[in-house]
């Protein structure tokens, strides 16, 4: 819509999907985690059950020490899957950063423990497709949980229950 594809050559829509994709996916954790870790509160084995509150608020509740495991973790993620798709930087044209391997799909980084990768090219479009799709819904959810939170500093799973019992006053 912006017309960012209009003047990219095949290499940098290529490096787009990539972040497409990757924004997706930890979007739709996100999400999830906004919903589970609000719906938890209080009765979870984490952390003594001590972590309340709207989600934007758990980061800073976490204990010391488990924000760099968790970077940690992050970071091997990452350096993992630049590994798989990556050209290493020693072998690439310094005018063309990031380059991705030819013979790498964006987002194909050979995880799927549940075999549930279909091997039918048209069902493989079709998953990918979906995923591309929930994986924008969920990058527009996160940004309005993120933003919902931060104007009136109610969880979002209170904002869920807040809207039940408004709709239950007013017969609505």
């Amino acid at each position: 819509p912006l017309g960012f594809a209009a003047k990219a050559d095949e290499k940098t829509l290529k490096r787009y999907r990539e972040a497409e994709v990757t924004h997706g996916r930890v979007a739709m954790l996100a999400v999830l985690g906004f919903l589970v870790g609000e719906s938890v509160e209080g009765s979870s084995f984490l952390f003594d059950a001590q972590i309340s509150g709207p989600a934007i608020s758990h980061p800073a509740q976490i204990p010391d020490g488990w924000d760099a495991l968790i970077v940690t973790m992050i970071g091997a993620a990452e350096a993992q899957r630049a590994q798989i798709g990556w050209v290493d930087p020693a072998d690439a044209s310094y005018d063309q950063p990031g380059l991705l391997r030819d013979d790498y799909y964006p987002g194909d980084i050979g995880f799927d423990p549940l075999g549930i990768r279909p091997e039918d090219p048209e069902e493989l479009d079709l998953m990918i497709t979906r995923e591309l799709q929930n994986g924008r819904l969920a990058m527009l959810a996160a940004a309005g949980f993120l933003a919902q939170e931060a104007v009136d500093g109610l969880g979002i799973v209170e904002h869920f229950q807040v809207g039940m019992i408004e709709s239950a006053d007013f017969g609505l």
